[in-house]
């Protein structure tokens, strides 16, 4: 939740007249932003014209009309100006094992602390003072009706086709009170599984697979290097479980009306019919995958205290009188039982059957069920009512010896970090493990291309940990490396693989990249763009340093000058990474 911009710089500034300007706190939210956008870019540039800390409030004023940038560059600049730091910026982690609250609340502290060293009469009964959580735990934000089953089924059928189900998609996106971006409430096309082909060994210990898709509805016109993104399906067990845990009725009609913050926290009316509560739980609420946050288990101390077990499991936590908030000293105890353990709602549930939550908390305190995105595999010049994905089938064994799988299958389109390259561009592609993924559409396509007039050629890197086990599309790519395939010497090209395990000394795909100096600098010399795709973690930044001792080497400059000169070709757009974790 984030104010206006505007009011957010007029608060700010009658802020600092009644404080004299003596202590004023800047609290910017990055929300999925990882790169300066142009408001922020303007913002930060009117910052590097003041002088000193005295003009920075005339900046504000001058030149905040967003609210969001990058924190490192603002407080880098603050500190340029000769301000002083209270304590580290804070970043915030929502990927921490404990969710959001794992990075921001220790930081809170040291900021209450800090600031009340610095005056003491910020915090009147001492930093450390806690608020009764009673006062903070208010009534649910959504309001549920039911209706009659005769009345909803005048207004609103049951039917299984592509309308019908596209019907009850969006009405169940629409009454949840997640606000969902407008092109999540309306899917862009329904898609069929027609192949679920395993790309590994099962003794390999991992399970990647390639899902084959066809439209059902209109074909959506994507290109290679686009996203593919789809909600999963439940598992209907799973979901019939929920429901008879929370005593909720499958067949009940409801509507859900969420609180309008703008109008005091009423309820806001809604045209919208009726639908199966069954419905409504498939579609909105992650009850079988996703773990529960904090607050969840928050509100149910405040909710009730009847189960025994759930009583033992406060004691643990020490739990006291009516402070329904967990404190820091009580999350360990949480993290072993639900983070590390990674519980599900239904688990959570299913542990403590006797304490029940109404279904108005259930729906604002569930996990939405989020979509699942994946590099498109394939290539609508190959195949024109299709789209294919490479998954990771994700399988482990918790601290407790209970087996996990996230079973994802990907239905939207939107446009990755690697852009289409034209026929004429040579390539210079990197994908270890699925990785290959996107290049896999890549190599489609060109090979369709090369039917109808010349291509550039294309160099590929790839790595996996075996080759008995996991050498994903082992066929496809000796097909197009050989025999002047689009992948072949021949052409110009190469395909390099590098099996990290099957030798004593690991090698890697960069390792492969530096027998292929002199050939990947030729490519780079007839001005070829970079391509690299794969696991977020070192991967990127090892590949970068590849990129830089070859363009040391082979182009005879010092490792700064072979650094500015790959920061100048990704500035010209041809230097591209997608990563994921």
């Amino acid at each position: 939740m984030h104010p206006k911009p505007a009011m957010h710089w007029m608060l700010l500034n009658e802020l600092a007249a009644k404080l004299n300007a003596e202590a004023v706190l800047l609290l910017f939210v990055l929300w999925m932003t990882m790169t300066l956008s142009g408001s922020c870019t303007r913002f930060h540039e009117g910052l590097l014209e003041v002088s000193s800390a005295e003009k920075f409030k005339q900046a504000l004023a001058e030149r905040c009309s967003l609210c969001r940038f990058v924190a490192k560059k603002l407080d880098n600049r603050l500190l340029n100006l000769g301000a002083t730091a209270v304590l580290e910026r804070g970043l915030g982690d929502d990927q921490h094992p404990s969710g959001y609250e794992g990075a921001l609340d220790p930081w809170l502290r040291s900021l209450w602390g800090s600031l009340y060293q610095i005056n003491p009469s910020f915090f009147q009964q001492g930093p450390d003072f806690v608020i009764p959580n009673v006062k903070l735990i208010e009534q649910p934000k959504v309001h549920i009706t039911y209706h009659k089953v005769e009345r909803a089924h005048s207004q609103f059928t049951n039917a299984l086709d592509l309308k019908g189900i596209r019907m009850q998609f969006e009405r169940a996106h629409s009454m949840s009170p997640v606000k969902f971006s407008n092109y999540k409430n309306k899917p862009e096309c329904f898609l069929k599984m027609i192949k679920n082909q395993p790309l590994t060994r099962a003794s390999g210990g991992k399970d990647v697979r390639h899902f084959e898709f066809e439209f059902v509805s209109s074909v959506i016109q994507y290109e290679v290097g686009n996203v593919l993104e789809i909600l999963p399906d439940q598992d209907p067990a799973a979901v019939d479980a929920f429901l008879q845990c929370c005593n909720l009725n499958p067949e009940a009609f409801i509507i859900v009306h969420r609180s309008d913050i703008r109008n005091n926290g009423t309820f806001m009316n809604t045209t919208e019919s009726p639908i199966k509560l069954r419905t409504f739980v498939e579609l909105t609420m992650d009850v079988a995958l996703a773990s529960p946050r904090r607050y969840f288990f928050e509100a149910r101390i405040f909710l009730v205290l009847t189960d025994l077990l759930y009583c033992v499991f406060l004691r643990k936590l020490n739990m006291k009188g009516k402070d329904f908030s967990i404190l820091p000293h009580q999350k360990d105890d949480l993290y072993q039982y639900n983070q590390k353990e990674r519980r599900t709602v239904l688990e959570v549930l299913q542990d403590f059957p006797s304490v029940q939550m109404p279904f108005e908390w259930l729906v604002q305190l569930v996990p939405p069920l989020k979509s699942r995105a994946f590099s498109i595999s394939s290539s609508l010049l190959a195949h024109p009512n299709q789209v294919h994905a490479t998954v990771n089938v994700v399988s482990w064994m918790t601290p407790y010896k209970r087996k996990r799988n996230d079973i994802y299958i990907p239905a939207w389109f939107h446009k990755g970090s690697l852009p289409r390259p034209p026929p004429s561009l040579p390539l210079i592609l990197v994908g270890p493990g699925t990785g290959c993924a996107p290049f896999h559409g890549f190599v489609e396509e060109r090979t369709i291309q090369s039917l109808f007039g010349p291509t550039a050629p294309i160099i590929f890197f790839f790595g996996c940990r075996n080759e008995e086990n996991d050498f994903l599309y082992i066929e496809f790519w000796s097909i197009h490396s050989q025999n002047e395939g689009i992948l072949s010497e021949a052409k110009g090209g190469g395909f390099y693989v590098a099996f990290s395990r099957d030798q004593p000394k690991k090698v890697y795909a960069q390792h492969k990249m530096l027998e292929q100096s002199q050939k990947i600098w030729n490519l780079l010399v007839a001005e070829a763009s970079i391509y690299v795709a794969g696991s977020s973690t070192k991967m990127p930044s090892d590949i970068w340093s590849t990129f830089e001792e070859i363009v040391s080497k082979e182009g005879g400059i010092p490792k700064d000058s072979a650094t500015i000169w790959l920061k100048a070709l990704n500035r010209a757009g041809k230097y591209h990474v997608e990563a994921w974790s």
